[in-house]
């Protein structure tokens, strides 16, 4: 397959309701609803859900596929929160310090792909069971942060590309969550990027190798309003869009370009 049909099978995965779901696909300018806290508002018109792999009940997965919607799975990967049903099978020596301003969560020792490798492809076999068409795995940076292991740069990347491996293996598309120190290395592997606040901290620059190669960038802001941000991202290319930091229903837009 040449790189311009693989990028555009892509494309088709995450924009399109592939897989058997009914409806018509987002287009491609389609925005994106975050929700990770509270019942499922199906009525935000959003082409593309990404919602909590454990939370969202099957019924609201169908409806969302039924209408048309891509649907993502939200995972934990490089952390590990202690009420996920399975949690309890990953072992003490895995799990290391509790993350900043999380602190039921705790990183894991990515280094250990033995334990997490079989651990997440089960998460990712629920996601695909569960007819979601994508999966976002959260805190894939663990080797900047505070976790109790001594992390390479090397660590993260192999921890990662494992990630995207799994869930291409299993029909998935696949966003880098963040990482923006390592995109250069990893825009081939994965399908599309997830971003926290990158007006707020001024790297949005980091992103524009997933914008050149034709892939989505979903940003997210916590803290600006849309006049501090939607004009400059929705020039680069990214679907933007306000959210409280719990990631309630609560959802605001960013308006199209003139």
């Amino acid at each position: 397959m040449t790189r311009r049909l693989a990028l555009l099978a892509c494309l088709a995965l995450l924009l399109a309701a592939c897989g058997g779901g009914g409806g018509e696909p987002p287009p491609e300018d389609a925005t994106w609803q975050y929700q990770l806290d509270g019942t499922v508002d199906t009525s935000v018109p959003a082409g593309i859900y990404d919602i909590d792999l454990f939370e969202t009940r099957q019924a609201t997965v169908d409806e969302l596929r039924a209408a048309g919607r891509t649907v993502v799975c939200y995972v934990n990967a490089g952390a590990v929160e202690e009420n996920r049903p399975d949690s309890g099978t990953l072992p003490a020596d895995v799990r290391g310090e509790p993350l900043d301003d999380w602190p039921d969560e705790r990183w894991l020792d990515i280094r250990r792909l033995d334990v997490l490798e079989p651990f997440l492809a089960a998460r990712f076999d629920l996601c695909r069971d569960k007819g979601f068409h994508g999966v976002e795995p959260d805190n894939v940076d663990g080797y900047i942060n505070d976790t109790g292991f001594p992390l390479t740069a090397a660590d993260q990347l192999a921890f990662n590309r494992m990630l995207a491996r799994l869930a291409h293996e299993r029909g998935l598309t696949v966003g880098l969550k963040n990482d923006l120190d390592q995109v250069d290395e990893l825009v081939g592997d994965f399908d599309f990027a997830v971003n926290e606040s990158c007006v707020e901290y001024e790297e949005c620059a980091a992103l524009r190798p997933f914008v050149d190669a034709g892939k989505p960038v979903l940003h997210v802001e916590y803290d600006l309003d849309l006049d501090e941000f939607c004009a400059e991202t929705t020039a680069m290319g990214f679907r933007s869009i306000r959210k409280p930091l719990d990631l309630t229903a609560e959802w605001e837009p960013c308006p199209p370009l003139p």
